[in-house]
């Protein structure tokens, strides 16, 4: 019954120095072949939207552990923005996670032990000053390879240039992480749904300067356009994951 353990069986705590986000937007028709049964595309307009995420955590942890025992390492991960709706009616916006990536083998092991959200270890370099964050993935199968180089910015900041977006209000709604991320679970037909609790999630426009997401080089992607519709950053976040919860489809 393996894949009863991989339903994030406890919650977790842990704590962002800095969540840097950067959305794409697909023309819809272009991401749908990638959802699951019981999941449908978070759309604006004719648009659905992918985003590249670069997180620094420290103490991750199961709740019941002691801070000073939590890991610190850094995430990579590439989510597309979804929508669900239960059983009983209630409609949830979320994430479903295409990849996740990570600097610390202890979190690439029991990440893909205990989630779906299918972990590789890869080698990252990163800095972080007071005029911005740059960050280089460099990973075995070269398939998440990343350069990304970005200012701080304002709400007067210009959106990136092609942005299918009118106004940063507009685009941070689609700013992510949401409250939910979302699984599909074949052997039993169901969705697994995990709750995310946040404190003082305050997105802030970047600009950017350069953005290589070798990602979207991809054979799934091979006739698509993403289009880099925002970029934000949050920073100094307590975070804490609930325990999963099933529903069957």
């Amino acid at each position: 019954m393996f894949h009863q353990l991989k339903r994030h069986p406890f919650p977790v705590k842990a704590y962002f120095d800095f969540s840097l986000v950067l959305t794409y937007a697909f023309p819809k028709e272009q991401l749908q072949p990638f959802l699951p049964p019981g999941l449908e595309l978070d759309t604006h307009g004719d648009y659905a939207f992918v985003a590249v995420a670069m997180v620094q955590t420290r103490n991750l942890r199961p709740f019941f552990v002691p801070k000073f025992m939590g890991k610190d390492f850094f995430l990579s991960g590439y989510r597309i923005f979804v929508k669900y709706h239960t059983q009983k009616g209630k409609r949830y916006r979320g994430l479903f996670i295409l990849r996740s990536d990570t600097d610390n083998t202890t979190m690439q092991k029991f990440g893909n032990l205990l989630t779906h959200y299918n972990y590789h270890t890869v080698d990252v370099d990163w800095k972080k000053d007071e005029k911005g964050i740059e960050v280089k993935v460099n990973s075995l199968d070269h398939a998440t390879d990343a350069e990304i180089k970005v200012k701080f910015g304002n709400e007067q900041t210009p959106l990136p240039k092609d942005s299918i977006f009118a106004s940063w209000k507009e685009a941070r709604r689609f700013a992510g992480p949401l409250p939910f991320t979302f699984d599909y679970e074949k052997e039993t037909h169901s969705i697994i749904f995990i709750e995310g609790v946040r404190e003082h999630w305050v997105p802030a426009p970047l600009e950017v300067e350069i953005a290589k997401i070798n990602f979207f080089n991809s054979e799934k992607f091979k006739d698509t356009s993403p289009i880099l519709s925002n970029a934000f950053v949050t920073t100094e976040i307590p975070y804490m994951w609930k325990k999963g919860v099933r529903e069957k489809l």
